[in-house]
């Protein structure tokens, strides 16, 4: 089934380096929320120790799962991933189910980095984006200048996403290794500043209401934002045709990535933790303050992200730049990595004949999906006229996407295992425990429960999106058909 070749004999071009691949992983997990997650999610739930256990079990359970895509990659190095994987293992049907929720879970982000620029502005230079007001959706007033600071955004990178992978991945590497400098960095001065204390970080783990025990719950509930917190390594396979290495070497590039972006979660939210105001000797009425938009006043207009607030009680302006400088990082890197991962997908499917043959065209020069690019800038640039929370619904749903995504890959590892007669038991057990955490995590979504139950609109874009899915197999199934007979 797996041809080596594009459309027009034309195939993509083996241009990236192990740091290239790396930085296009780092950068696609760690996003805007990983700045704002340390004080709406991860603190309340389980406090600095708790989320900081929480995100190495994260970490393991994502490592166990990189381990199965490494293997898959060494038996298929051509674009497409999980539904490479899947349709060599299951068959089409079973690819299409896996492609279509990972597709949905690719294309969210897209546009959710791009209006995640708005946010930035708000929080650091509101007078230059946030004007010509327009309306509201759910809540959330849309700005005109906001708007176009997305639209440029997602114009510029499917410009440079099309210009080759080559470009692109150049500048991954400075975005990733940039946003790895400036996280860290923060993490040191927070080691020498007045305003940071170990005492802060107390409690540990905070406890359940009304009882002195730890609230065990938190921290499953930390646990459970895993698909959504790290997908983005998965990027990886999706660009396993262009790699100018063995494909040995993606299991420790998947690996560092990973570790890395907990390593990154877990400064952010300690750092939120440890360096408060004046006034707090603790950063749970801290976190509850901010909420109730309360704090001092020298802090007014950061009130709802106390990780800026940290930064500038440290620094001053310096530290907000630096802070920012990581963040515009962050969501520029994810631009770039899920428009690479989104379209490579979509360009395998097109070659298997799910999508029509236009997805995968490829530039007669550059040699990239540019048909697909375009395909994915088009839909996202319709995502900043609904605002934030109405995109938010998407996302939550799309982990979902993810979750499929990480356990048919796991099964197809399984089945490839057993298909060769390969004897390592580790290998098999390690595809068992790949597909039992990603079942585990999709229960979390789908089931209800108080920790990661998908919320009634999520549900509700869920359903909608799944009957789409059909109607579109069904077509895809009868032109797959028509084209057989032909042959």
């Amino acid at each position: 089934m797996i041809e080596k070749s594009g459309s027009q004999n034309l195939s993509l071009q083996k241009r990236l380096n192990p740091l290239n691949v790396w930085a296009l992983a780092l950068g696609s997990i760690i996003g805007w929320g990983a700045f704002v997650m340390p004080a709406n999610t991860f603190l309340p739930n389980a406090g600095p120790l708790g989320t900081a256990i929480a995100m190495v079990l994260a970490s393991l359970i994502m490592v166990v799962i990189a381990l199965n895509y490494s293997y898959m990659i060494n038996e298929y190095p051509v674009a497409g991933g999980e539904f490479t994987f899947t349709n060599e293992s299951f068959g089409t049907t079973a690819a299409f189910l896996c492609a279509w929720f990972l597709g949905l879970s690719y294309l969210a982000i897209v546009p959710l980095n791009a209006t995640a620029l708005a946010l930035i502005g708000r929080n650091l230079f509101p007078h230059l984006t946030q004007w010509g007001y327009l309306y509201s959706v759910e809540g959330y007033s849309i700005y005109l200048g906001e708007v176009l600071l997305a639209v440029a955004a997602l114009l510029v990178f499917a410009y440079f996403s099309i210009r080759g992978i080559s470009v692109a991945g150049k500048l991954q590497t400075v975005l990733a290794l940039s946003l790895v400098g400036c996280v860290l960095l923060l993490g040191v001065f927070a080691l020498f500043s007045p305003h940071a204390s170990g005492a802060h970080l107390q409690p540990l783990f905070p406890p359940k209401a009304g009882e002195e025990r730890v609230n065990m719950g938190g921290l499953l509930a930390v646990v459970a934002v895993a698909p959504w917190a790290f997908v983005g390594f998965d990027s990886i396979p999706q660009a396993s045709e262009e790699f100018n290495f063995h494909p040995r070497k993606s299991k420790i590039i998947m690996v560092l990535s990973i570790l890395f972006a907990g390593l990154i979660y877990v400064v952010l939210n300690t750092v939120t933790a440890a360096v408060l105001p004046a006034g707090y000797e603790s950063w749970e009425p801290y976190i509850a303050d901010a909420k109730l938009d309360v704090l001092p006043e020298s802090l007014r207009g950061l009130t709802a992200l106390p990780t800026f607030n940290a930064a500038k009680l440290m620094l001053g302006t310096p530290g907000l730049i630096i802070l920012g400088v990581g963040l515009f990082c962050a969501v520029l890197s994810g631009i770039i990595g899920f428009y690479m991962a989104t379209s490579r997908l979509l360009y395998s499917m097109s070659k298997e004949n799910v999508l029509p043959r236009w997805f995968g065209q490829l530039h007669p020069r550059y040699k990239t999906p540019r048909n697909a690019i375009l395909f994915i800038m088009v839909l996202s640039l319709a995502a900043p006229w609904f605002g934030r929370t109405v995109l938010n619904w998407i996302v939550d749903m799309s982990s979902i996407g993810a979750a499929i995504g990480f356990g048919f890959t796991s099964a197809a590892t399984f089945a490839v295992l057993r298909r060769k007669g390969d004897r390592r038991i580790y290998m098999y057990v390690n595809a068992v425990l790949g597909l039992v955490f990603s079942l585990f995590f999709l229960g979390l979504l789908v089931i209800p429960n108080p920790w990661a139950y998908l919320g009634k609109e999520s549900r509700i874009a869920l359903l909608i999106w799944a009957a789409m899915g059909s109607v579109f197999f069904l077509s895809s199934r009868t032109r797959r058909k028509k084209k057989n007979e032909k042959a």
